[in-house]
């Protein structure tokens, strides 16, 4: 039994995806991420920033925590900071899902708010809500998590690189996560490195703006991930293979995803999928890979992601 909520997070399960994966594959497991806490695996590393700034004394009782966010660390950092007493201050965006934004306020945090152009997720944004969130952190009895530069957000994963390692009993060849802040593909892949240094990691970021694959920024459609510019904690000597996936194949194989494999998740799950599949065909029938079911569905409701096309378009 978990002492409380922020105890039950981490050891979610790891599954076989069964419909979805072509004939003369590898074998795709997947992380459910989802059945963390607030749905999403950014509870691990939301935990791990808040805690660590405790013990430090940089956060000291009742201040004020800071970041900009898409929703998913955001969320988790509003559970986290419910469950530690402290306020927290979003600087969100309408590019980003209503759920999301909804969620943050239900658990007490207070949004600020920087518009997007058309919705679209785009460097400038993301720069906007970063420079946003300084300035607000300037203010007495604030802190300014800033989870891109912030060097605790990796020991988050080492527990999720750890559980993946027990359990397919030291199996898995492959490990493919999507970039955000790096946190969760740098942190796992740590801890399964430590195990065996063979393990193969693909970094996986949206085609549109694959700034990781040397490429042009841009705009994109997966939510959490791809923030336009190289994150700064980015370190390749990581990763072994970047995998860039277009913002449709994400969204079409995330429908997929539910209807096929009965998972409900989001984008960024839909991406890793994707190059997940490129991967096992690569290496065969005889290995394993493992990626990441990122965040629930639920949180998408309100956008494109589930929404059926409007017959009145059809010809």
């Amino acid at each position: 039994m978990a002492r409380g909520i922020l105890d039950a997070i981490g050891s979610t399960p790891l599954v076989e995806l069964r419909h979805v994966v072509p004939a003369g594959s590898a074998r795709v497991l997947a992380k459910l991420e989802f059945e963390n806490p607030t749905g999403s695996m950014k509870d691990r590393v939301a935990k791990a920033m808040v805690l660590a700034a405790e013990r430090s004394g940089k956060l000291a009782a009742g201040t004020t925590v800071v970041e900009y966010t898409a929703g998913t660390t955001g969320i988790s950092l509003a559970l986290v900071c419910a469950a530690t007493r402290h306020p927290l201050e979003i600087v969100y965006s309408d590019a980003f899902s209503d759920e999301k934004r909804r969620t943050m306020a239900a658990f007490g945090a207070h949004i600020t708010d920087v518009p997007s152009d058309r919705k679209q997720i785009t460097e400038h944004l993301i720069r906007s809500m970063v420079e946003t969130a300084r300035r607000l952190s300037e203010r007495p009895g604030h802190w300014f998590c800033d989870q891109l530069t912030n060097l605790d957000g990796a020991e988050g994963y080492h527990a999720m690189g750890e559980e993946i390692w027990r359990q397919t009993e030291g199996g898995v060849d492959a490990f493919v996560q999507s970039v955000g802040t790096a946190h969760s593909i740098h942190g796992t892949t740590e801890a399964l490195w430590r195990h065996r240094r063979s393990i193969r990691v693909i970094a996986v970021e949206p085609a549109e703006s694959a700034v990781l694959s040397g490429r042009p920024t841009g705009a994109h459609h997966i939510e959490g991930i791809g923030i336009g510019y190289v994150p700064p904690l980015w370190n390749p000597k990581l990763v072994d293979e970047i995998l860039p996936v277009p913002s449709a194949e994400a969204i079409e194989m995330t429908r997929r995803l539910a209807r096929e494999e009965a998972l409900f998740v989001g984008a960024s799950s839909g991406a890793n999928t994707v190059a997940a599949l490129r991967v096992a065909r690569a290496l065969g029938p005889d290995a394993t890979v493992v990626t990441v079911m990122v965040d629930s569905g639920l949180r998408y409701l309100s956008t494109d992601l589930f929404r059926p096309p409007d017959p009145r378009g059809a010809r």
